[in-house]
């Protein structure tokens, strides 16, 4: 490790005051209404403002923005695919069935919520950010970039909310919800299979760097990551990440169903 990568490792920790305050926010928000219980749902939602918070606030975020292509993939995979999901499934049934009772959110839960809003305001959402030129400009202004991390919060939290909101009756039964994370983790994983094939690099910013960290030589002559290879990189890592979240997902729906199946061999007997 040069001197160089170690003070990048070191230095850019900074807290964006308005992210770190809305994670901050967030998380006082949580235990509060939980009333500082710290049980197994509370340190899934900890580690998912965690993961959220080294996403945003760490030197993944420079890496991502000024030399990797590969880290800011990490970055979104974060953002849209695996902090949400922590975020949803650790919300507690009556904190949400109290949610409910307000009409702004009960319309929300009925019309973002729906399973083919979400999964395809998730898509868009992936797919539009990557399009050369605009992932290009999140690069530079910043502001496009900060709408553009909300924006993965978002989609990510309504993609996971159907088969993960914590009431119960309002999820996706066993069988739908198969289908509708099969599809969901097939159409995730597009661009990581085009980034991952593609000998053609797609963002030129990646090509020539302004290399502020002196960084430059390290990445591209000692460990040999060229700008196409950290292109393959990138989308393997979406690739990967991809398949493992949602097939975890598909267990979780499989554990479920065979649950309520014996719970049903359970009251037939007793019939």
């Amino acid at each position: 490790m040069t001197p160089e990568l170690l003070h990048l490792l070191q230095s850019h920790w900074e807290p964006v005051p308005s992210l770190a305050i809305g994670l901050t926010v967030l998380t006082g928000a949580y235990l509060w209404a939980r009333k500082f219980k710290f049980d197994y749902k509370t340190f899934v939602f900890l580690t998912g403002i965690v993961l959220l918070w080294l996403g945003l606030m760490s030197p993944l975020d420079e890496l991502g923005d000024r030399y990797l292509f590969s880290a800011h993939m990490t970055q979104h995979m974060i953002l849209e695919f695996i902090g949400p999901v922590l975020l949803v499934a650790a919300l507690p049934e009556d904190m949400v069935r109290h949610w409910m009772k307000i009409p702004a959110l009960s319309l929300a839960d009925r019309t973002l919520g729906n399973p083919i809003v979400a999964i395809t305001v998730a898509t868009i959402v992936m797919l539009v950010w990557h399009v050369p030129p605009i992932y290009n400009i999140t690069l530079i202004n910043e502001p496009v970039h900060i709408i553009e991390h909300v924006t993965y919060l978002i989609s990510g939290a309504m993609l996971w909310w159907p088969v993960f909101k914590p009431i119960p009756e309002g999820r996706l039964k066993p069988m739908p919800a198969t289908v509708y994370l099969t599809v969901a983790a097939f159409l995730a994983s597009i661009l990581g299979m085009i980034y991952t094939i593609s000998d053609v690099p797609f963002y030129g910013a990646y090509a020539y760097p302004v290399d502020e960290h002196h960084i430059l030589p390290l990445i591209r002559e000692q460990w040999g990551i060229t700008h196409v290879e950290d292109q393959k990189l990138g989308g393997a890592i979406m690739w990967v990440v991809c398949t493992l979240n949602f097939f975890w997902a598909l267990m979780a729906v499989m554990v479920e169903w065979v649950a309520e199946q014996e719970g049903d061999d359970v009251r037939r007997s007793a019939a």
